[in-house]
């Protein structure tokens, strides 16, 4: 049997990166970490192929040479996913779908033959007993969650990792915490499930072994969920990895109580962790009830997030406006906020609400909703109808994006951060991509871009007082450049 597993395109949005990523001379963030682990649950003598289309063209020669087309999407990749799907019938080729995006959305593709959603480690075995005795049924789902200690590493040799800056792996499945927009306990549940620290190791050892040295991301949802076996196995384990090992930092997503536990902070930026990415949400108290954001209540947000700086984590943040509660200064307020923190990477979306989620039963039950959520963070639409208003929550978002990613404002709130970081001692890697991306900024932000004053202004100020974070500088340069691209297709 010959597999072609292949990764619908995403659109050019805040966490693409792809105007950033062309100073590296890269196509992608990330291979797909779903479909390479859905390869390695595959039987081993299949062939098996992968084309991600954020990093190159899907051929006819492709569709010919395959059996069956893999598909694993999320929301935000929706129209790329109709268009592949749409070719692969054209092909004559047939086509197994699953991901986020099948899983909330399976009524929407009524060609694609079949349909393995929720967790693969469940929904898998049986649909290839089906095929192999010739009776494979169209739909496959599950309400159960898997033990995550059964699955195996990813098949990581069948992604060509020149194309990319980053690679993901997944430690844990799960939120503890039940935030009413979000859809994480809807599809994975509030009871966070782990791999042990050796199937971690073992993976990590893998990609080490392929000789790679840049960044790992953890996709946990929250990977704090469970601080208890964090603490006794999987930190320790990667500390004692780490020694004398060369790149390789780690970053992840965690809640904010993280800030609470500073022995476990401790124990993260030892093991190489120095990135965390935190759903703040909003600084509005009222707002932060209404959502169920418990963890976030009552605590001085910004010296929290300062508290993780100065421990050596960079805080990127997530924010949101349109809640109920949110009065018409919430607009200032989350500026304000976002400037006094220091979160470069600060990433303010409408309020969306997804299907499966508490906050998408209630607006339905009060007739609140509109189109399809489009599962872009920051394209500047909504699904709801706020309480505020739709022309007014619009407009007073455009004026978030128009502020925090202006020339002066980002360049200021990276030297707050810089003042207040203390980076983890890791032993850096950097190739030549990167070395010429320096000289890529020079030219492309410092002679011809409109930020040419803060840029020299930034570039000269780490270089003289913060050496040692010069080349997190210039990355903080070129991401804004990024975002700035991204945020003006909403103004």
């Amino acid at each position: 049997m010959r597999i072609l597993l292949v990764y619908p395109e995403f659109p050019d949005t805040f966490w693409s990166f792809k105007h950033a990523l062309k100073f590296i001379r890269k196509k992608a963030g990330a291979p797909p970490l779903g479909l390479l682990t859905v390869a390695a649950m595959l039987p081993h003598g299949w062939e098996k192929r992968l084309v991600d289309l954020n990093a190159t063209s899907l051929s006819q020669d492709d569709l010919a040479w395959a059996d069956y087309v893999f598909i694993s999407a999320m929301v935000v990749q929706r129209d790329s996913a109709q268009a592949l799907i749409a070719r692969c019938k054209e092909a004559g080729v047939k086509m197994v779908a699953g991901g986020p995006l099948f899983t909330m959305e399976p009524e929407r593709f009524p060609d694609v033959d079949h349909l393995v959603l929720n967790e693969a480690e469940l929904t898998l075995p049986p649909f290839l007993a089906d095929l192999a005795n010739g009776r494979a049924q169209r739909v496959y789902a599950t309400d159960e969650h898997p033990d995550i200690t059964q699955t195996p590493a990813p098949l990581w040799h069948l992604a060509n990792f020149k194309h990319y800056d980053t690679v993901s792996i997944q430690f844990s499945r799960g939120c503890p915490f039940n935030c009413d927009f979000c859809n994480v306990t809807a599809l994975l549940g509030r009871r966070p499930r782990l791999k042990t620290a050796e199937q971690i190791i073992a993976e990590l050892d893998g990609l080490y072994a392929l000789g790679w040295r840049k960044g790992v991301f953890f996709v946990d949802d929250n990977f704090i969920g469970n601080k208890k076996q964090l603490k006794a196995e999987l930190l320790p384990a990667l500390i004692e990895w780490r020694k004398g090992k060369t790149g390789m930092p780690f970053n992840t997503e965690v809640s904010i109580n993280l800030v609470d536990d500073p022995e476990l902070i401790s124990l993260m930026t030892q093991a190489g962790f120095n990135t965390v990415f935190v759903g703040i949400e909003t600084p509005n108290e009222d707002s932060l009830i209404e959502c169920s954001k418990i963890q976030n209540k009552n605590r001085d947000l910004v010296e929290s997030v300062k508290q993780l700086q100065r421990a050596g984590l960079q805080v990127q943040g997530g924010f949101i406006v349109g809640f109920d509660s949110d009065p018409i200064s919430i607009f200032q307020q989350q500026i304000d906020f976002i400037q006094k923190s220091g979160i470069v990477t600060a990433m303010v979306g409408l309020l969306q609400a997804p299907p499966g989620t508490r906050l998408y039963e209630r607006l339905q039950s009060e007739g609140r909703l509109l189109d399809d959520m489009s599962g872009d963070n920051v394209d500047g639409s909504t699904n709801i109808v706020p309480k505020m208003g739709l022309d007014t929550l619009r407009e007073g978002y455009r004026k978030i994006l128009s502020q925090i990613y202006a020339p002066k404002s980002y360049y200021d709130r990276v030297l707050t951060f810089l003042r207040e970081y203390q980076p983890p001692k890791i032993k850096t890697h950097l190739d030549m991509q990167h070395i010429l991306a320096l000289w890529r900024s020079i030219y492309q932000l410092g002679i011809r871009g409109v930020e040419r004053a803060e840029y020299w202004r930034l570039f000269f100020w780490t270089l003289f007082r913060r050496p040692r974070l010069f080349p997190m500088a210039i990355t903080f340069a070129i991401y804004g450049f990024h975002f700035r691209q991204v945020a003006e297709k909403c103004m």
